[in-house]
């Protein structure tokens, strides 16, 4: 799969579970919320080590940079 996460989208994630898991370890939020909301992170966190989000690639979006040399072309 081709990467299609940028710098920024990934902190934004990561930091994004890491609350989540923080608000989960002081019992703020629990139950099936918590569940949903652990899951959510967990996602977060295999997508940014990764650098791929699936539903990104259906609707064809890139956060990523384009780090060609100019002049060349990806085809």
């Amino acid at each position: 799969m081709k990467k299609n996460m940028g710098t920024a989208d990934k902190i934004i994630r990561i930091s994004i579970a890491f609350i989540i898991a923080i608000l989960y370890y002081m019992d703020i939020i629990s139950g099936t919320l918590a569940i949903i909301l652990l899951l959510i992170a967990g996602i977060f966190i295999l997508t940014s080590a990764v650098g791929v989000c699936p539903i990104y690639s259906l609707f064809g979006i890139s956060t990523r940079k384009n780090k060609n040399i100019k002049g060349s072309q990806e085809f």
